[in-house]
């Protein structure tokens, strides 16, 4: 049961990501943009998002990774399976991530010019 929710919390932060930017959010490029700068903040201790950064790129390991959990050559549909719902995943922390670090970005340069 925990499983499913945490499931669907990912999909719900991924669609209310993608859609965020048409509400006056910020957009997918600009996210994407920032991203290395989050890695550089994260890297030299600015930002917090440490461990949140390393699930990510554990995420990004595993799908890119040729040893799988689940083998696609056995289990052809549910090894492919496990690879969607992690790349959902990563793409729903990603986006969420990357806009909690614009927020940061705006609050620490508000802060600089006070």
């Amino acid at each position: 049961m925990a499983k499913k929710l945490r499931r669907a919390a990912a999909f719900t932060a991924l669609a209310r990501a993608l859609t965020s930017g048409a509400r006056g959010g910020p957009s997918v490029s600009k996210r994407l943009a920032a991203l290395p700068r989050m890695l550089k903040a994260t890297a030299k201790g600015q930002y917090d998002g440490g461990m949140r950064v390393a699930l990510m790129a554990g995420a990004a390991a595993y799908i890119v990774s040729p040893i799988d959990l689940i083998p696609e050559a056995f289990l052809f549909v549910v090894g492919l399976a496990d690879d969607a719902v992690m790349i959902t995943w990563l793409a729903g922390a990603v986006l969420a991530e990357t806009e909690r670090f614009l927020e940061w970005e705006k609050q620490r340069d508000q802060a600089v010019v006070i």
